[in-house]
């Protein structure tokens, strides 16, 4: 018999081996108080489906689909049976899932022919995917050696997952049958399609948008929002993906091995260089309009979007133009840390944007857009303490003033400022490559990726300390960052198309050391499942002024 503890209630009961965690959780479901249906579990904090059988001592957690592991594997359980509805209706056709927007997942789409939706296509994959969730058909896992499963997807004309497979370096792979439909997944689904009660699938401009649930209540389903700027920012990515050549983790791969690595970085970095240089162009074009030039540029994304070396390689662009930028961080008007709000477990919650004297700041913003100078103050991150060390700026007439930090596009630290004085700038990192036509990889790991291998390499958290304060770093993004992403002039992709290959050589590593029996252990392992469908590349080739070296280091820039 197995003994087997479940975390949600501390309680161990024991079982046969072979017991199925379905049966698992039908045994505790009395005692483990979750307030929405359970769609997987962590074993020895590692996700695993509900159909998982135990043949060993084991501690469980049965998980909902808020946040995190349980909605990955709602989403992703979704998208098989989105891809079925596809194949089911327009036999042949293809189906890219490319990546989030508007609260949910756009998906490109083309019929055998290589048409595109027409009115009442999207309509027909939606009522057979309401039929095949009705049905509650099964998901079945399958284990095969990877030529065998290379096998199945070539008779099936799945190229994107042939040379994902052929390339992944794996003895064995698994994949997934619904009904007749085979699809390979990175990670596990729920046990049938009746589990998906919550969705919705409609036209979004020139393909689908397939809607999921709320990430904190999964009844009901996120709220849409119109995000057209950053559909662009998008499509220009997808763009690049064609100039490249790459749009998958295979092709990747495949460049690789065949010697076009460092190619592939110089491409990327040239493309990054030219709309910099643009972005450049536009402000310089702005700053000399007879009428209200431009005179702030106001630089804000997430966390690990690469904004410090952005904006120092503008600066660059921008005395290239014959402009001298001026520049300060909204750091430096972090209000003493003894007056920081606070989250509610006590921490101080630095991303509030009551943490920054934005009164202090809009007041020497209006002095500097008049020509006057101002001494600007420089916060001590030791102190915690605002200082004043004699830092002065004055605008001149070929002047442009920088400011970069998290709350930059924040309306409440310039509504004093005319908006026709502004340039606004978002950036982030746009993850370039899927691991194949149905396994996006989430813009949110590409930044966590950053952050843990630069927290690290600087010794200022652990990989387990990083991946700690990521929930809270991801709901501070929600609530100061993301609501005004829309209110930039332009948006800027800071990933790189071989980005996943040259951070596998320094994330690897750094994801090991994370112990296996906490709770961050289960990111950390998801992490490394993905990252190692890359072929690692040395960072060698990354030139000194690449954003990428604010993370894996030897940058040339002072930070």
């Amino acid at each position: 018999m197995l003994h087997i503890r479940c975390k949600n209630n501390n309680m161990t009961k024991s079982f046969p081996e072979g017991t199925s965690l379905l049966d698992v959780y039908q045994e505790f479901a009395n005692d483990i108080q979750l307030p929405y249906p359970v769609v997987s579990a962590k074993v020895n904090n590692v996700s695993q489906g509900l159909k998982f059988r135990l043949y060993q001592n084991r501690d469980v957690e049965f998980m909902d689909a808020r946040g995190g592991s349980g909605h990955r594997v709602y989403v992703r359980s979704l998208c098989f049976v989105l891809y079925k509805s596809t194949q089911d209706v327009f036999p042949g056709s293809k189906l890219f899932i490319e990546h989030t927007i508007s609260r949910g997942y756009y998906c490109n789409f083309k019929k055998k022919g290589g048409e595109a939706l027409v009115e009442g296509d999207v309509e027909r994959i939606r009522q057979r995917m309401q039929e095949i969730v009705a049905l509650d058909m099964p998901f079945r896992r399958n284990e095969a050696t990877t030529e065998e499963a290379v096998r199945i997807f070539a008779e099936r004309g799945l190229v994107d997952k042939v040379k994902l497979l052929e390339t992944s370096g794996q003895i064995y792979s698994d994949y997934y049958m619904l009904g007749d439909t085979a699809d390979y997944y990175y990670g596990p689904l729920v046990p049938s399609a009746g589990y998906l009660k919550v969705w919705a699938l409609e036209p979004y401009h020139d393909g689908m948008l397939l809607r999921v649930p709320d990430w904190n209540n999964p009844t009901i389903l996120a709220e849409k929002a119109d995000m057209p700027k950053t559909y662009e920012m998008f499509a220009e990515k997808t763009r690049w993906d064609i100039i490249m050549r790459l749009s998958n983790a295979g092709d990747v791969n495949k460049a690789v091995l065949k010697g076009h690595g460092s190619e592939l970085i110089q491409v990327s970095e040239a493309l990054q260089e030219k709309k910099i240089v643009q972005i450049a162009e536009e402000i310089d074009r702005r700053f000399h309009q007879e009428e209200n030039p431009v005179r702030l540029v106001l630089i804000t994304g997430p966390s690990s979007s690469g904004k410090t070396t952005f904006c120092k390689r503008l600066c660059v662009q921008l005395l290239a133009c014959g402009l001298r930028p001026l520049s300060f961080s909204t750091d430096d008007y972090f209000v003493n840390r003894v007056d920081t709000p606070k989250l509610p477990n006590g921490d101080y919650d630095f991303d509030n944007i009551e943490a920054v004297d934005y009164n202090l700041l809009e007041e020497h913003l209006t002095h500097l857009m008049k020509g006057e100078r101002v001494e600007i103050p420089e916060y001590n991150f030791s102190t915690g303490k605002r200082e004043w060390n004699g830092k002065k700026l004055k605008l001149t007439n070929d002047s442009v003033l920088i400011i970069e930090g998290i709350h930059a596009l924040n309306p409440q630290l310039t509504k004093k400022i005319e908006d026709s004085l502004k340039f606004r700038i978002y950036i982030s990192a746009l993850t370039s490559i899927s691991l194949d036509d149905h396994n996006w990889i989430p813009v949110r790991d590409n930044r966590l990726l950053r952050r843990i291998i630069r927290d690290y390499n600087k010794g200022a958290f652990t990989a387990r300390e990083t991946i700690a304060q990521w929930p809270n770093v991801c709901r501070a993004e929600d609530q100061w960052i993301f609501p005004y992403q829309e209110s930039a002039d332009v948006m800027f992709n800071s990933a790189l198309n071989i980005e996943f290959a040259v951070l596998r050589t320094h994330a690897e590593l750094i994801l090991a050391t994370v112990p296996k029996n906490c709770p961050e252990y289960a990111e950390a392992h998801r992490l490394l499942k993905f990252i190692r469908y890359f072929i690692p590349v040395s960072d060698k080739e990354i030139p000194p002024t690449s954003i990428m070296r604010e993370f894996v280091g030897g940058s040339s820039f002072k930070y």
